[in-house]
């Protein structure tokens, strides 16, 4: 990969990751040191790494990154037992972007992050199981049961609007 080719994947990518990690982590700090993190090894990498390629290499990067990040800041939550008066909610809110980030605040940390890679940033089941590191079933299952659990906390859209 040629310098040239690194400063397009730069500007092309650097959106799309930035607002995945944001949107995983929510500290904008923590986000941008992940996106230069990944970046800095594209750079490092861009003798081995395909300009075709660079995409994928970048956000499977910046997942890493940000999986080992909330491991070493020990934010990873995960709900061990399973309570429909967490996942409800009574208030109504015109705002359906709230809704919805407040529901995927509600999940767990690996869920989120998938619901976000396929919903979000409109990545295959494969292709998201090629960047965390899981098959493509073990993607599907817990999809479906983050999904489950959105729609539960949600409810009705009668109910929200």
């Amino acid at each position: 990969m040629t310098g040239q080719q690194f400063n397009d994947i730069v500007e092309q990518y650097s959106d799309n990751v930035y607002r995945f990690i944001l949107k995983s982590i929510g500290n904008q700090q923590e986000a941008e040191d992940v996106v230069q993190g990944a970046f800095e090894r594209l750079w490092k990498n861009r003798d081995n790494v395909v300009a075709e390629k660079a995409k994928s290499y970048l956000f499977t990067t910046a997942y890493h990154l940000m999986i080992d990040d909330i491991r070493k800041s020990k934010r990873e939550k995960y709900i061990e037992e399973y309570d429909a008066n967490k996942y409800s909610h009574s208030n109504t809110y015109s705002d359906l972007s709230e809704i919805l980030t407040d529901a995927l605040n509600k999940l767990p940390e690996q869920h989120k992050l998938l619901v976000l890679l396929r919903d979000y940033e409109g990545y295959s089941y494969k292709e998201i199981g090629e960047i965390t590191n899981f098959s493509e079933s073990q993607v599907k299952v817990y999809i479906f049961r983050a999904r489950k659990t959105l729609k539960e906390y949600i409810g009705k859209i009668e109910n929200v609007v």
